[in-house]
């Protein structure tokens, strides 16, 4: 073979490989990502998603392309953005930490496959017809938040059980998980004759005059809903906890290691493993019509005595007794 020849075999090839790599990637599943938090406030739990996915023999950009959306806060754009999705011929759809993106996601698309994580009763926001027997495309984690703001406000009794008012913080802009908490609350009222203040923030930018409505209350405890945006805001709800010498109880144990005084619900980052390794199985050829919704049942108690000394808090040895993460 001449030399000339030569190099316009080998140029030709080279000129192949963008080619041959793209019609690679093309042939690899896609993720859709559907989420309404940010990528900046959440890439530890994303991490922690695609290490469930890798269990299941899935690596992002080695045999499985992921197709992010993030809403930034946004919910209203949730819609439009499983729509786009969809479009783009996803292989299954990850309705990440928030209830209003399965919703959007299921209005979307009754025929590529759903997995969603969130803290509300997926039969009672519609999102299954069962939690064995799902039905249709859509399967996933659920997380007992709003159950868990029941105990949550024990929890706040117990610790300042003189206090004539309880302060809870929730996001509006979950509507679903709102709906439900603010039911409890009003049960709550009845059951421990105690006034409950409930304060909205949606965007960090609400969250400080949330709490200035607190102190001017003044309320005696507070609860934090597990609605995903304030556990992205944790360290900001944490500062302003402390700031305002409030007691405060926490649905997460990450809010209690960035200072907070006391958690009361789920490992949240073991479940998310969960949904990445979920998202696999479905990869895998598994319909979601046939994969029961996984309920989280493991709930964890975590508290910061340091805390609990600088605020004067006396906190009754039994709950000591029974937490799983004690900070002295």
């Amino acid at each position: 073979m001449r030399r000339r020849d030569f190099i316009k075999i080998i140029a030709g090839s080279a000129a192949a490989w963008p080619l041959a790599a793209q019609a690679q990637q093309s042939a690899m599943p896609v993720v859709g990502f559907l989420s309404g938090a940010s990528l900046g406030t959440m890439h530890e739990y994303v991490a922690e998603f695609k290490r469930g996915l890798a269990d299941t023999g899935f690596t992002e950009g080695r045999n499985v392309v992921i197709e992010y959306r993030w809403a930034e806060g946004h919910n209203d754009q949730l819609p439009t953005l499983a729509a786009d999705l969809v479009r783009r011929g996803v292989t299954v759809i990850v309705a990440f930490a928030s209830t209003p993106a399965a919703l959007a996601s299921k209005d979307a698309t009754q025929t590529i496959p759903i997995v969603f994580f969130i803290g509300t009763d997926p039969v009672k926001v519609g999102l299954v017809k069962g939690l064995a027997r799902p039905g249709g495309n859509i399967t996933g984690i659920t997380i007992t938040n709003v159950e868990l703001i029941t105990k949550s406000i024990d929890l706040a009794h117990s610790i300042m059980p003189h206090a004539t008012t309880i302060g809870v913080l929730v996001n509006p802009a979950n509507a679903p998980q709102t709906a439900s908490e603010r039911e409890i609350v009003r049960n709550a009222e009845r059951v421990l004759s105690r006034r409950f203040s409930v304060v909205t923030a949606s965007t960090p930018d609400e969250l400080e005059p949330a709490f200035a409505t607190l102190v001017s209350e003044p309320v005696g405890a507070l609860v934090v809903s597990g609605e995903t945006f304030f556990l992205t805001q944790r360290n900001r709800v944490v500062g302003l906890a402390a700031r305002h010498m409030l007691p405060t109880i926490y649905p997460y144990r990450e809010y209690v290691l960035a200072g907070g005084l006391i958690s009361y619900g789920t490992h949240y980052s073991n479940e998310i493993h969960k949904v990445g390794s979920s998202t696999g199985r479905v990869l895998k050829g598994e319909k979601a019509a046939d994969l029961p919704v996984q309920q989280v049942t493991k709930i964890e108690l975590a508290i910061n005595l340091k805390l609990a000394k600088t605020l004067n808090l006396t906190i009754p040895e039994p709950l000591i007794g029974r937490a799983d993460k004690v900070i002295e």
